[in-house]
């Protein structure tokens, strides 16, 4: 699918400019390439590693459990080939939204230069962050996990996931990594570089550590309920950008925000401290990918707890900053509003004279026309 920018200039090709404005057309090539490769026989062996998901298990019907075959999946080192894939799909997605949908409303509201890029950041990640929740909803409702919050910890280690819970977490992973190129291709300052590092290195930390450690129910629950607080939270800042009066979205934004960091720890606490402490099997196993000890108990709840609180530090934060702009204008508002009422006149001041001073209208008053007639 070729993406153009539109522009003027046409620069060296290959050249710093002319990667980053055809960046979309690159990648979309590259895409193609592993499309056209399953078409061929000799190619189709190595581009199905990309295209598909690899490591399929296909568990025979019984009378017992269903009466169809069931195809389940696990994790190895072909991902890596799916996910690198996923990635350049990312990356056009990205461009299309980008271009047809960002860049159309950027050119009706005039924005400054941090709003713009403050706009494109909220517009492209709502639009993941939704998309994520209502997908990730389907799977939690379709096996089940809402109604039974055991099965978070049941039957650990979930080493066989059905087709969907894999898919989601390869699309997770390949949204994540396809941030690290759209820094350059996006010219991000070199001021915002390390945090969106920070930003996007804490995500795949987790969301790669609860698919390896074959924690994909807990981490799946945790995603979607994570993803539906940013995704209230960029789509408040859109509607905001568009009228600054909006505010909301932020309010019902910071309680949900509180409720989800407390339900993530209640979540993660049941899990490794009650549910997985409790399974009869806690010895590590590789060959059957059983984590269930205590030191990996203890690092990934250490690991949670720790994000939960560096984000509500950023939230405390946050909600420091807009008070103290919120503050500081009211002394300015209360301001204008008294020199406007100090500016205003009654009628009879305006018709006679200002502050003592005769205006065109006093020429017309009743003692001037007194004075013309004597």
């Amino acid at each position: 699918m070729a993406i153009r920018k539109k522009s003027n200039k046409n620069p060296p090709v290959l050249s710093h400019e002319f990667i980053v404005q055809n960046h979309a057309d690159i990648v979309s090539c590259m895409a193609m390439i592993f499309l056209l490769g399953l078409m061929f026989e000799f190619t189709a062996k190595a581009a199905v590693i990309f295209v598909t998901l690899q490591y399929n298990v296909t568990i025979p019907a019984t009378e017992e459990q269903s009466a169809e075959t069931i195809s389940l999946y696990h994790y190895g080192i072909k991902d890596l080939a799916t996910i690198f894939f996923y990635m350049l799909v990312a990356i056009i997605i990205h461009a299309i939204i980008q271009e047809y949908v960002l860049d159309k409303i950027n050119r009706k509201m005039h924005f400054s230069k941090t709003k713009h890029s403050k706009f494109n950041e909220s517009g492209q990640l709502s639009a993941f962050y939704l998309f994520s929740c209502v997908w990730g909803t389907s799977i939690l409702v379709s096996e089940n996990y809402i109604s039974d919050p055991t099965s978070l910890w049941r039957d650990y280690p979930h080493t066989l996931i059905p087709f969907q819970m894999k898919f989601f977490y390869i699309l997770q992973l390949a949204y994540w990594f396809h941030a690290f190129p759209e820094l350059y291709f996006q010219k991000t300052k070199k001021e915002d570089i390390f945090r969106q590092i920070v930003y996007i290195g804490l995500y795949l930390f987790h969301i790669a550590g609860a698919y390896l450690l074959n924690l994909t129910h807990l981490g799946l629950v945790l995603l979607v309920l994570h993803y539906f607080v940013e995704f209230l939270f960029h789509i408040s800042r859109l509607f905001y950008f568009s009228d600054e009066r909006y505010q909301k979205g932020f309010s019902l934004w910071a309680v949900l925000f509180v409720l989800g960091r407390l339900l993530t720890l209640i979540l993660s606490v049941l899990t490794f401290g009650f549910g997985l402490a409790r399974a009869e099997d806690q010895q590590l196993n590789f060959s059957t990918g059983n984590f269930n000890i205590l030191a990996v108990r203890i690092s990934v709840l250490a690991s949670i707890c720790m994000a939960q609180a560096f984000m509500m530090w950023k939230f405390i934060n946050f909600q420091l900053r807009r008070w103290r702009e919120h503050s500081s204008s009211q002394p300015q508002s209360v301001k204008k509003k008294f020199v406007t009422a100090k500016g205003k006149t009654s009628r009879k001041e305006r018709e006679n004279g200002i502050n003592g001073t005769v205006t065109s209208n006093g020429a017309d008053s009743p003692r001037s026309r007194k004075d013309k007639s004597s």
